[in-house]
């Protein structure tokens, strides 16, 4: 089976390109190296079509969509003060390029569409655990460029009788997680302080909890929503169902920690309700967050490269953080 993975060179997308060339299948990787990297497809680079394009080009990423017959596009901008910073760059990549793919599906009549949503698009105050039914309400250009991006893929998805679904992904962790950021990449910031023998910052007084989910369950997820084809046009959201306070995180990476001022907008707690993909993939998360960090701890290497991530550092994005949302 040929199958197109936009993004596919980041961290999500990697993961996703091994799983399926583990099952044999044909795969291009199309990807334009702003967030995503080669190494994280090293291993399995003879195995793969790697394509450097950039989805904002539509007529130069029209031609690799032929033939395929399924595409997860996973290709966007993440992080919120960067997207405050330059919405322009937000909107063109997660909105106007979403548009480029799902057009280049159409086109060539691709029978299986995989999107990859954000569970930001509920905000910060919402009901927990949150199902797919709550309110939207995204609050800062990213969350609201993916939410647009998942209106885009799903209302063509209904008017042109393509199959899509969208899964919306909550706090995604694992080996190749980005170790820069301004939000988002706790794993990364917390594992390139443990290199380097630095304390790890907490934000806030750590009471937080998020529901992180290891990336192989989520790339589980996609590959059992793309096999998917009697229902169409669903939203699911893709999380663990059991949020884990950041203290305990801490605790179980075994380090020292400071504490540093909580940001504004951030959510206390995000917890999904996963009842509906359950009943529709079957789908369960299979890691637990002690084996996810067992595993994490295992494959330290991989971060030996990553930026060193100081609370001065931290602090300093901090500052920027309180400057774009005064």
């Amino acid at each position: 089976m040929k199958i197109l993975v936009t993004g596919g060179a980041g961290f999500i997308g990697s993961h996703l390109v091994e799983e399926l060339v583990k099952k044999k299948n044909e795969v291009l990787v199309l990807d334009n190296f702003t967030t995503g990297h080669l190494d994280n497809l090293s291993h399995i680079k003879s195995k793969v079509k790697i394509i450097k394009k950039d989805i904002r080009k539509y007529d130069e990423i029209l031609r690799f969509f032929k033939d395929v017959n399924k595409v997860f596009h996973l290709a966007a901008l993440a992080d919120i003060v960067p997207s405050i910073k330059n919405p322009n760059y937000y909107y063109e990549t997660n909105v106007s390029g979403t548009l480029n793919v799902i057009r280049a599906c159409l086109e060539h009549n691709v029978k299986k569409i995989i999107y990859t949503a954000s569970a930001s698009c509920y905000g910060a105050s919402c009901k927990i655990p949150t199902s797919e039914e709550e309110k939207i309400n995204p609050e800062y250009p990213y969350a609201l460029t993916k939410r647009m991006g998942e209106e885009i893929i799903m209302h063509w998805g209904k008017i042109y009788k393509l199959n899509v679904t969208s899964l919306r992904l909550f706090n995604v962790y694992g080996p190749r997680s980005r170790t820069s950021g301004t939000y988002g990449a706790m794993f990364g910031v917390f594992l390139a302080q443990k290199l380097s023998n630095k304390p790890f910052t907490i934000v806030g007084n750590g009471n937080q909890s998020r529901d992180f989910t290891f990336v192989n369950d989520v790339v589980n997820a996609m590959i059992l929503a793309s096999n998917t084809y009697k229902t169409n046009n669903m939203i699911l959201n893709v999380g663990s169902g059991k949020p884990t306070r950041i203290n305990k995180i801490i605790k179980l990476l075994k380090g020292s920690h400071v504490n540093i001022p909580k940001r504004p907008g951030e959510p206390y707690s995000t917890f999904a309700n996963i009842n509906k993909i359950k009943k529709i993939l079957n789908w369960r998360p299979e890691i637990s967050i002690e084996k996810g960090i067992k595993i994490l701890l295992n494959n330290i290497n991989y971060w030996k490269k990553a930026p060193i991530w100081t609370p001065n550092k931290i602090r300093k994005e901090t500052k920027l953080w309180f400057k774009y949302l005064r």
